[in-house]
């Protein structure tokens, strides 16, 4: 009786939980009855012979060239081998004396003719490959040229099938979405966040919390703001897909994870950190704690202005915000103006403006793909400034489709109430909402020695010139606000140095 090895293969996992691997060694154990053949051991893959580097096909080879069998015996050519590296395996068995026989094909390997068939064979199954290959890529390419994602849904998104969009997880997209305002808000870093994420819901599949290279993939997926990137290549495509946050907010996470965007989170938490610089050097005032008081402090060395405290600023803060004065009035008078001058603006000016804007991204697409044909780019640049251009184009898409939704009276009208009582919002604001208001509604925020200086944003001078022009033209100009350590009402004494 002749030993030889027995070898069945199928492609997948999923494959060798059917009957195919059975009915592989039936043929095989069937043969070798036949032939005076004993299978001395088995060699089971799931894997596809689309490649070369099967680990177990190749640690079978290696007992064959040690004449640990005098052969092999296979169902039929194509389980051996589908591409011609491995298949020219086969032939060097054979070369060194060693028999390979496939149950199914009667193919004399040892003859110059069953040779040839047999490698007739491994060809048209290589070329089987090659050709679905090709089909596959065919296909996956037109449903990316449609907006459609052919592969597994990101996290935070569900699969309904092929061909189908990938819809926003109803329980897992919202904290994705959290995961990108969590880590932009600079209070938790890559390695933070997960177990953050994994609090409030958001693990991975086996129930365990994302890995710090997981979030990172997440973050910089721009999936997630309607754009479609393949990692092989780096393609870049338009989905239909519903984004999950806007593209400000991926450019913001990317800007910030690049270090573009200074972390706004410190351990200790100063209402107005950052927003007032020196009017004499314009460096920033650095706020410190000494004595129960937190002091704003230019380091500049010998600059006259040297400290002011923290509550004289905000003194100023809500005095600049209490003079912006809307009445009841004036919100009544003007509803209907600002209704025309809305739906005008958003006619003449907007519409035009983002269809110009639109229609400059796409003269530039097409201008990218001119210099990739023509070799003036290589592909990485290409598909680098293609997918920045897609990103450009969500964000305007963003904005316009902001500025063409129909916002009611009532929406006006609460925006204008809450102008009106700006002062008092920041009088109850916590420190956080209070250093928002303040970069929101304020601008050229200086300290001169004692005297701190302070003007209304520009938003705030539009709806205040506007209500002037319908109220019977009250004056309002933009001079600074200046609350100056002289002044009666707001003397105070510094601590010594």
């Amino acid at each position: 009786m002749k030993s030889c090895f027995g070898y069945v293969r199928v492609s997948t996992q999923k494959q060798g939980e059917g009957v195919s691997l059975d009915a592989q060694r039936d043929a095989i154990l069937g043969f070798a009855a036949r032939n005076s053949i004993t299978i001395t051991q088995w060699f089971e893959e799931k894997e596809t012979a689309a490649k070369s580097g099967r680990p177990i096909f190749l640690s079978m080879m290696k007992q064959l060239m040690k004449r640990k069998a005098e052969g092999v015996v296979l169902h039929k050519v194509d389980r051996g081998a589908r591409n011609l590296a491995d298949w020219a395996k086969f032939a060097e068995l054979a070369d060194n004396g060693i028999d390979v026989h496939f149950a199914t094909e009667t193919l004399d390997f040892k003859s110059r003719g069953g040779r040839l068939t047999a490698d007739i064979q491994a060809v048209i199954a290589a070329d089987y490959i090659r050709n679905l290959r090709e089909e596959c890529i065919k296909g996956i390419d037109g449903r990316l040229k449609q907006g459609l994602y052919p592969f597994k849904a990101p996290m935070g998104y569900q699969d309904n099938g092929g061909g189908k969009v990938k819809t926003i997880d109803p329980i897992k997209g919202p904290i994705v979405r959290q995961a990108f305002e969590l880590y932009v808000s600079g209070q938790y870093s890559l390695r933070t966040l997960p177990a953050e994420l994994a609090r409030r819901g958001l693990t991975r599949s086996d129930g365990t919390q994302i890995s710090k290279n997981g979030l990172e993939r997440v973050l910089s997926n721009p999936f997630y703001c309607g754009v479609i990137r393949i990692t092989r290549g780096g393609a870049t495509y338009p989905g239909i897909h519903e984004p999950l946050i806007s593209a400000s907010l991926f450019q913001a996470v990317k800007d910030f994870r690049t270090g573009r965007k200074s972390k706004s989170y410190t351990k200790q938490q100063y209402t107005l950190r950052g927003l007032f610089h020196c009017k004499l050097c314009g460096h920033l005032m650095i706020p410190e704690a000494h004595i129960g008081h937190v002091y704003y402090r230019c380091q500049t060395k010998d600059c006259d202005t040297k400290t002011i405290r923290e509550e004289h600023l905000e003194l100023a803060v809500i005095e600049m915000l209490a003079r912006v004065q809307i009445s009841d009035d004036d919100i009544a008078r003007f509803q209907d103006e600002f209704r025309i001058w809305s739906e005008k603006r958003a006619v003449d000016d907007n519409a035009n403006t983002f269809a110009m804007q639109l229609t400059q991204i796409e003269e530039k697409l097409l201008r990218l793909t001119d210099a990739l044909i023509d070799r003036l780019i290589d592909k990485e640049a290409y598909s680098s400034r293609k997918e920045a251009l897609l990103l450009d184009k969500a964000r305007i898409n963003e904005a316009k489709n902001t500025q063409q939704k129909n916002h009611s009276w009532d929406d006006v009208k609460r925006f204008l109430e809450y102008v009106k009582s700006l002062a008092v919002s920041y009088g109850m604001a916590t420190p956080d909402e209070r250093s928002q208001i303040v970069k929101i509604a304020s601008s050229n925020r200086t300290v001169e020695r004692k005297n701190v200086y302070i003007e209304p944003a520009n938003w705030l001078l539009v709806v205040s010139e506007a209500l002037a022009g319908l109220v019977g033209g009250r004056e309002r100009t933009r001079t600074p606000y200046l609350l100056s350590a002289n002044e009666a009402l707001y003397q105070v004494s510094y601590a010594p140095e």
